[in-house]
């Protein structure tokens, strides 16, 4: 089975990516792919938390055992854990704990199931707008001229992410001139009502 799945950002409105990946791909084939297409390091706390209709977390599966657990509940490895054991149906929905020090998370929903299809490598199908930073920076710690090195400067960061305002086309170079429609795409289908925080 082919596995169609979408994340979205509560940071970032306009932040929309879509990933394929076989039923039988683990949940750590996802977390790489995640950090590879947000240009993410690979280093800190993260996990993956299946979610019931609203968004409450239920089941936490994560990158190692850190020994956190109690000792009557099961451990489930990204690893170990195939996409196919907790996401058995369309509408699925699941968190990604990227920033464990500030508790933040992407948004994710198994959109599509194709029956009899497969895919040799996971990959990121569709991509629109630039990913929130991996880490919250205050602006004291911004350094200004590290900024000018790469052609900003701190009015052009935000608490989110970066932004250029010189540089129109920073999301086509980011992510290449990929087309997206943002009508086949509903935010609302995640049911998130502004101002309201699911964490």
């Amino acid at each position: 089975m082919l596995y169609r799945i979408t994340l979205i950002s509560e940071e970032i409105e306009d932040f929309i990516l879509e990933f394929k990946l076989d039923s039988d791909a683990t949940f750590f084939d996802l977390h790489k792919l995640i950090l590879k297409t947000c240009r993410y390091v690979d280093e800190g706390n993260f996990s993956f938390f299946i979610c019931n209709e609203v968004w409450d977390k239920e089941t936490e599966i994560t990158l190692e055992d850190n020994g956190n657990g109690y000792s009557d509940e099961d451990i489930y490895l990204m690893q170990d854990t195939p996409l196919s054991e907790f996401l058995e149906d369309e509408r699925q929905r699941f968190m990604y704990r990227f920033d464990a020090e500030d508790d933040r998370d992407f948004l994710l929903e198994l959109t599509e199931i194709s029956f009899g299809e497969s895919i040799d490598e996971p990959c990121c199908s569709r991509k629109h707008g630039l990913p929130p930073m991996q880490i919250m920076l205050e602006e004291e710690d911004i350094d200004a001229n590290l900024l000018k090195d790469i052609g900003l400067n701190k009015s052009n960061i935000t608490i989110s992410g970066i932004t250029s305002e010189d540089d129109e086309d920073a999301e086509d170079e980011f992510y290449g001139s990929e087309d997206f429609d943002s009508e086949e795409f509903d935010p609302e289908g995640f049911e998130i009502e502004e101002g309201n925080s699911i964490s």
